[in-house]
């Protein structure tokens, strides 16, 4: 009897041993397919750490890491992780089903990185960067981590395997916890900057912008407090994370941990001196990301000078489509450009409303060095700087003949593109260009809606050679009338042209260059000095009027500019034998480049004040919306939350009964449009 049992002990033997492997791997053996979560199923192949050096240290704590590109690192749980929203096109790109993911009772903490996939191997990132024109030293992955990189499914688009060639994208989860390059900070976000972040990247990649993308944002009852305006009232706010997707992470200042002691703040990047690191980590991007360059060129200056073009290609390629559809980016730091070429690092970021060139979306950038018409310029430096962080490896002769492309390649992308807006489509004009011009001066001074004025282009109609002059100036009247719905009342343009500079400062800076010019020019900032003379003369224009004549002189600036439109018109569609079908191909074509929505400051903070009362459903709504932009929507038309009247900050510790305060109609806000001009309550919004 006992060799009996002795034996069926062996038997079981094998099945016990199966049993423990299954539960160990995460494995539910009582389920047909043994699967506790589908994201347990993901492909991992983590070629970066394989290929590039690894901080040999596991010590904790914020370090200086040298001779290597990236640093072991343990993502810190979330307490109660939950689900805000997640975007489906975006999961779609690992293979992953959204409803499934959000039906997945371990999703929220995969996802955040509370729990680690198998396969995972998260890991920061070392970089350095120019902050502000100022060289900061080593900076790195402070509340990101990389977990890893998961192959593309086999039925991935040709498009998007075109743009990833290395078919495999590397997720990372931003927000979950310390890092050796975390600073001063504690490596945490929060739901604000989550679902900015969320919702950007996405509305980004609606807009046809090359960008990373976000997976999902989960949010929990863990807590930070946070001082959002610098003010010394700190507030606590609840610790999210955004899951990030992106061919790679890498950007200009990954390069610059080779840096030697810069002249101006006498720092170094961490790895100076190891060109053999540098080779290596050129050699990984070109390879993996610019297949093409790799194949072309057997002579590595030769191979080097051309990835440096193609990537200065694809940034002035990117910063035009930024500019085309009014979109600012708050931090354009070298460490926040990315080497792939697509929108990295959504912190301070702005949709211009009212046109402005001036325009600044981040309330730290009081320099305005990252202003909206100053950001190609600013790409422009960025890419030198990324040449001379290559150092050996690029010449400065070829790296200069690059850059000295960069301004007409830069104009090229940008009047292709404006062309579109504009309806363009058979001929390109040399006056094509003035035309664009004195449309933004004409928006500039009526302070007239970017993103709505552009729409309303395509209602302006093409003149018939059979039109009369009666038909004619209806037609005129009729598009001058739309386009004036979009321009700013008078109360609108006077606090637009306030000086931004505050007011016992400039009459001093003004009296130093009158009794002492010498000090003036070294002490001062003559362009800052020079924006506020022009806002306080334009002012002044504006006090001096009023209303009823800052409306004709805006009809007038209007039917001026509509003329020249219309003449332009008549010219690209004239021989044609149909015209009412060119016309109808100049409307969709216009209507499918100038987008009905984007994702500007207000909506952006209705949703972040829904979800900080626990309603994510605004959240879900508005990347709805932000999915498909150029089009009409009809249900989803204007948001389904509205904030209290007043303001309605309902973070922090006030959170619990925020829902129910002021549920009344006469105690909210009135519904706004998403493809409104901002609501009077928008200018309070101060984003840093």
């Amino acid at each position: 009897m006992a060799a009996s049992f002795s034996g069926r002990t062996h038997i079981f033997r094998p099945c016990l041993i199966l049993f423990r492997s299954l539960f160990t791997a995460g494995m539910d053996p009582m389920g047909s397919a043994f699967s506790r979560s589908l994201l347990e199923c993901l492909h991992f192949d983590n070629v970066a750490l394989k290929k590039l050096p690894i901080d040999p240290s596991e010590e904790s704590g914020v370090r200086i890491v040298k001779g290597a590109c990236f640093s072991r690192v343990q993502p810190q749980p979330l307490v109660n992780p939950k689900f805000v929203a997640v975007s489906e096109p975006a999961l779609a790109l690992l293979g992953l089903n959204a409803e499934e993911v959000l039906r997945d009772s371990l999703g929220p903490e995969y996802l955040s990185g509370s729990k680690l996939m198998p396969g995972s191997e998260p890991a920061a990132h070392c970089y350095c960067g120019h902050q502000f024109g100022h060289f900061a030293g080593q900076l790195g992955d402070g509340a990101a981590c990389y977990l890893g990189e998961v192959k593309a499914p086999a039925d991935q688009s040709v498009d998007l395997l075109n743009e990833n060639p290395c078919g495999r994208w590397e997720i990372q989860v931003k927000g979950a916890g310390l890092t050796p390059y975390s600073r001063q900070a504690d490596g945490r976000k929060v739901l604000r900057s989550s679902i900015r972040e969320f919702l950007c990247s996405e509305a980004m990649f609606g807009l046809g912008v090359p960008t990373t993308r976000a997976g999902s944002v989960v949010t929990s009852d863990l807590r930070v407090a946070r001082d959002v305006f610098y003010d010394g009232r700190p507030r606590l706010e609840r610790c999210s994370v955004v899951l990030r997707i992106a061919p790679t992470f890498i950007r200009f200042g990954s390069f610059e941990i080779f840096k030697p002691v810069d002249d101006l703040t006498g720092r170094q990047g961490p790895s100076v001196g190891r060109n053999d690191i540098r080779a290596q980590l050129l050699d990984y991007v070109i390879e993996t990301f610019y297949p093409e360059v790799q194949r072309n060129h057997a002579d590595r200056a030769e191979r080097n000078a051309a990835f440096f073009r193609e990537v200065t290609v694809r940034t002035a390629k990117l910063v035009a489509q930024w500019q085309c559809v009014g979109f600012c980016h708050g931090v354009l730091n070298t460490d926040n450009l990315s080497i792939v070429g697509v929108t990295l690092d959504y912190g301070p970021f702005g949709f211009m409303d009212r046109f402005d060139p001036d325009f600044v979306c981040n309330a730290s950038d009081t320099s305005s060095r990252y202003s909206y018409q100053a950001q190609p310029a600013v790409c422009r430096w960025n890419l030198a700087r990324l040449a001379e962080a290559l150092g050996p490896e690029l010449s400065p002769q070829s790296a200069e003949a690059v850059l000295d492309e960069y301004l007409p390649l830069y104009n090229g992308f940008y009047l292709g593109n404006m062309r579109k807006k504009l309806g363009l489509l058979r001929k390109e004009e040399p006056e094509d260009e003035m035309l664009v011009t004195e449309l933004l001066q004409t928006m500039h001074n009526t302070g007239a809606d970017f993103t709505n004025t552009f729409r309303c282009l395509s209602q302006v109609p093409c003149p018939s050679g059979e039109e009369t002059q009666e038909e004619e100036e209806e037609a005129l009247g009729h598009s001058v009338d739309l386009l004036m719905e979009q321009c700013s009342t008078l109360e609108e343009l006077k606090e637009a042209n306030k000086p931004t500079m505050d007011h016992r400062e400039l009459v001093m800076v003004l009296s130093l260059a009158e009794s002492n010019p010498a000090l003036f020019q070294m002490l001062a900032d003559k362009k800052a000095v020079s924006k506020q003379l022009e806002r306080l003369a334009r002012l002044k224009e504006l006090v001096d009027t009023n209303q009823e004549d800052l409306r004709a002189k805006q009809r007038e600036d209007w039917t001026r500019w509509v003329r020249q439109y219309r003449k332009r018109l008549a010219r690209e569609h004239g021989g044609q034998s149909d015209p009412r079908l060119v016309e109808e191909e100049r409307a969709r074509a216009m209507d499918s480049a100038n987008p009905r929505v984007v994702l500007r400051n207000y909506i952006a903070q209705n949703a972040i004040e829904a979800a900080e009362a626990g309603d994510f459903s605004e959240v879900q709504r508005v990347l709805k919306v932000l999915e498909k932009p150029f089009s009409a929507q009809p249900g989803l038309e204007q948001p389904g939350w509205t904030r209290p009247a007043g303001g309605g900050d309902t973070g922090g510790e006030e959170e619990e009964g925020a829902a129910e305060e002021g549920a009344g109609p006469a105690s909210r806000q009135p519904f706004v449009p998403y493809d409104s001009k901002p609501p009077v309550w928008a200018s309070e919004i101060c984003v840093t």
